[in-house]
Parts: structure tokens; sequence; C-alpha cells
């Protein structure tokens, strides 16, 4: 049962005149805070991060691997997972295509977790990827950009998190359903949803100049919202976001496979 408005095509014509407008000044806008971005100052890294790679251990600099900018994806991928996280997955299966066309363009993506390197091989191989991913286990990368916190933060209100501290963790409430959403995704993990939480996802950039690495950006949360491909057609479709609960799947759970053309 349609319960949507019906119109004729005049009419949808002269809405959709009215919504051109609106998207293109939000284009406008987005190009403006874009501009914003680039012109945050850089801050100078120093620490001797080192990461464990396809290609063996590796510093920061190398990573970049000729390249003069280098944006991380901080995959919540923790030591305690079983499996990387679902959204960081959906999120990572558009990495494969466009990996390449930033690296012909002076800019090298890698994917960033704390799991131990074998465990990201593995669940790699599981995906079908192929763009770069390194390990920083048993360094401070992580903690370092806001996405990886311990259990004495989390429990105590010591998580600075989307620039902003949350409150002490007090447990999943089972009649909340952001809560309840929350334990089913840790439960894909094979954790629970305080270890779960103790990831967090977000995205780094850096610039290397004259051998020296700087820390440009770093975005959290909804700032992410960009990088998923799915949604960005999903706003495009009819119905929209449309999601009541946890849906989406790893790509290789889902019960029904992609129709053959």
């Amino acid at each position: 049962m349609i319960k949507h408005p019906i119109g004729t095509r005049q009419e949808w014509l002269k809405a959709r005149l009215d919504l051109l407008g609106a998207e293109k000044e939000l284009t406008r806008r987005s190009d403006e805070l874009a501009q914003r971005r680039q012109q945050l100052p850089w801050v100078r890294v120093d620490k001797p991060y080192r990461f464990e790679t396809d290609h063996g251990a590796a510093s920061l600099a190398e990573l970049f691997q000729g390249r003069s900018q280098l944006l991380v994806y901080h995959f919540m991928f923790g030591p305690d997972y079983a499996a990387g996280c679902p959204s960081c997955s959906a999120i990572a299966d558009g990495f494969n295509g466009i990996a390449v066309h930033l690296a012909n363009h002076d800019v090298m993506l890698w994917a960033v977790s704390r799991a131990p390197f074998p465990k990201l091989q593995a669940y790699k191989e599981r995906m079908g990827w192929t763009f770069p991913w390194a390990s920083s286990f048993r360094t401070d990368f992580n903690a370092d950009f806001s996405v990886s916190f311990t259990e004495q933060q989390q429990q105590t209100g010591g998580i600075d998190y989307n620039y902003r501290r949350e409150e002490p963790w007090q447990g999943p409430d089972p009649g909340t359903g952001d809560e309840s959403m929350l334990e089913q995704i840790a439960a894909t993990t094979r954790t629970d949803a305080a270890t779960y939480t103790r990831e967090r996802p977000g995205v780094s950039a850096f610039v290397l100049d004259d051998g020296t690495v700087y820390h440009t950006y770093s975005a959290y949360a909804r700032g992410l919202d960009g990088l998923w491909g799915m949604y960005q057609w999903l706003d495009r479709a009819p119905k929209g976001r449309n999601e009541t609960d946890f849906w989406w799947r790893r790509h290789d759970e889902y019960e029904q496979p992609m129709p053959q053309t």
C-alpha cells in the first residue's frame, strides 16, 4: 500500500529543481570544508612507530612508499577480535577500487589495526582484499591517535574519542536499541560489548615533507560517514537508509548472494 505522495511529472520536476538548489549549496559547502581541512596546521610526528606489513617491519615514513601523502583508516580489529568489525569491513570493501587511483595521485591508503599481523592477513584473504593493511600491535599508534583505549580508561571515564570525553562505561542496557545493536555487532567479532568498544574507527592524514612526517587531520564517528560507499547509494534510493536494526553483514555472510546477470 503506497503511503508516499504521488504527483505528475511537472510536480516532480518543480520539487526536484527546488532540491537541486539545496544539493548545489551542500556541494559548495563541502568544498569549503575540504579547503579548511587542508588549512589546518601540521603537527610533527616524532615517535618512532613500527608496523608489520606484507614486506616486513616498516616505519610510519615507509608507509608512504614514495608518495608525499598518507591516509590511514583506523580499522577496528583488536588483538582479542576473531574477525574484523563488520562496519569497518563494509567501509573497507570500497578500498580495493580506489587505492590504485590514490597511489597514482601521490597518496597512499593504508588500513591499520592493533591485531597481530597473521590475523589481519587471514581476514584480508577471506575478504578478498588487496589494499595495504598494517598491524600496529604492541605500539602506541592507535592510542596516540585516539582509536584504542584501555579497560581502565573505559571504566574510569578516561576515553577521549571524537574530541569529547566519554562517561565511565556502565555496560550495555538491553532496553535501548543502540546498546542492543552494539552487543550484536560485538558478537560478530566474538567479543563482548566492552572489549569491542575499546577499539574505535577513524581516519588520519599525514604528509611527508623533507623527510619529516606531519599529522594533518583526523576524523571519527559520523565524520567517517562519507567513507561508507553503501550509504552514499542508500541516501539516493527511494527509501533511504531505512534502518531499524543491525542489517549489514560482512560481504560473505549474507544469506542471499549477489544476483547473477
